[in-house]
């Protein structure tokens, strides 16, 4: 086993080049950094992708075989098509029943944005294992993964989801190479623009590639996501056979490295002006009503807080559904991912499993480059609902968070939030 991890990011860059040009170099390494940094762990991947074993066929669609999705709807007077669409509560409440056969929405709505050009179209249909990222509002450049095999370089497809405005951040800051087929790429990236972005927060349309992976690269069998500002460190079929195959697991993600309960994540949201302190609070009142314990010793989860900027997965039906079903809250709430991850597994009651391993392994996986510019925008600084009156309402989101200003079907005028003590400075 190869065991990854121990140093800064800097120092870890260092290290695990070095570990891969010469393994004889490796105690010495591990000596000196282990000592005086302890951001990550070791990860005990196997020491050669050239000897990993793919497995032969699909994992068995057991609780869910088949999904299909709602892509065209009746157009609401006076409103553009909705890339998410207008899903109704009580539709949302039946797509956690699960079914052998589901048609839930899944975003992609005719006309309501995120297009991709026939090209790359034609492009992902030959991807079967798919690296993705993406960058949205020009906030990052692409990072070019280090330590990546012959045989993943051959296997592997590296999709970069990028918006208009990053695409043209991009022509200005790197060099993009044009294939025959009219194909961009830099370095190992292809990448994959869309065009009419769904939502007004690039935080939102920034959860589409992320989230429905699937829906974007539907021949993909097999995907692993990290977000834009994480330059890869280990070979991507080491990832899967560690995270997935080994131990039979379907679907991976880290655990937060501070918290594990949703309303703790909520109160440092608030605190870090993620978004308006009181759409936040609203969209953690209904999870609460809803019956979302905090979480605790008794549940039957690690956390109830992924560390979302990495998501391993096979594509079955189950686990697209739960993407789905995921996005969905995103779409209806705030675009705090983390907040609802949490939730949908609790609404499905268990059938749904996934692999949340140590934070520490996410730390020896990645490192981690700043945004090229900090994100804000006026409504993150929200306090009050009354800020969203008269010249304020233009602070509103006109094609997604619906769900924060439709009434709820249910009184939570006395829904009172569970107490939150904040365990980490950092948090």
């Amino acid at each position: 086993m190869d065991l990854l991890g121990f140093a800064s990011k800097a120092h870890r860059k260092i290290m695990q080049t070095l570990l891969f040009q010469n393994a004889d170099l490796f105690v010495s390494i591990q000596v000196i950094l282990i000592v005086k940094y302890r951001i990550g762990c070791p990860i005990p991947v196997a020491s050669d992708p050239d000897k990993i074993v793919i497995p032969e066929g699909r994992t068995p669609d057991l609780i869910v075989k088949d999904i299909t999705y709602i892509e065209e709807e009746d157009l609401v007077k006076n409103y553009l098509p909705l890339f998410g669409g207008n899903q109704s509560w009580l539709q949302r409440e039946e797509s956690f029943k699960l079914k052998p056969s589901m048609k839930v929405h899944c975003g992609f709505l005719r006309n309501g944005g995120a297009d991709m050009n026939p090209v790359d179209i034609e492009y992902v249909k030959k991807c079967r294992f798919v690296v993705a990222s993406g960058t949205f509002d020009g906030y990052d450049l692409p990072h070019q993964p280090s330590n990546i095999s012959v045989r993943s370089r051959k296997l592997f497809c590296f999709l970069m989801v990028v918006d208009e405005v990053s695409l043209k951040f991009i022509k200005k800051n790197v060099t993009i190479r044009k294939d025959n087929d009219k194909g961009m790429w830099v370095g190992i990236w292809r990448l994959i623009p869309l065009k009419h972005p769904p939502y007004d927060e690039p935080r939102r349309n920034g959860k589409v590639p992320k989230i429905l992976t699937h829906r974007l690269f539907p021949q993909a069998q097999y995907s692993i996501w990290i977000d834009g500002k994480m330059e890869l460190m280990v070979d991507p079929l080491l990832i899967l056979e560690r995270y997935l195959w080994r131990d039979k697991h379907t679907y991976a993600i880290a655990q937060h490295k501070h918290h594990r309960s949703i309303y703790e994540e909520a109160d440092a949201n608030k605190r870090r002006k993620r978004y308006a302190r009181p759409l936040i609070d609203l969209h953690m009142k209904i999870y609460y009503y809803e019956g979302m314990e905090p979480w605790s010793l008794k549940k039957n989860t690690k956390s109830d807080v992924p560390e979302g900027a990495i998501i391993i997965r096979e594509h079955t039906a189950l686990n697209n559904l739960f993407n789905c079903l995921w996005f969905n809250e995103v779409n209806l709430f705030t675009p705090r991912d983390q907040l609802s991850f949490g939730y949908v597994v609790y609404r499905l009651k268990g059938l749904f499993k996934f692999f949340m391993f140590p934070n520490c392994e996410y730390n020896s996986l990645f490192v981690l480059h700043p945004h090229t510019r900090e994100h804000s925008s006026k409504v993150e600084w929200v306090k009050s609902l009354s800020e969203f009156k008269g010249s304020g309402s233009s602070m509103k989101e006109s094609r997604g968070g619906f769900g924060l200003w439709t009434p709820y079907p249910k009184n939570l005028d006395s829904v009172i939030l569970p107490s939150v003590v904040r365990t980490s400075k950092a948090g």
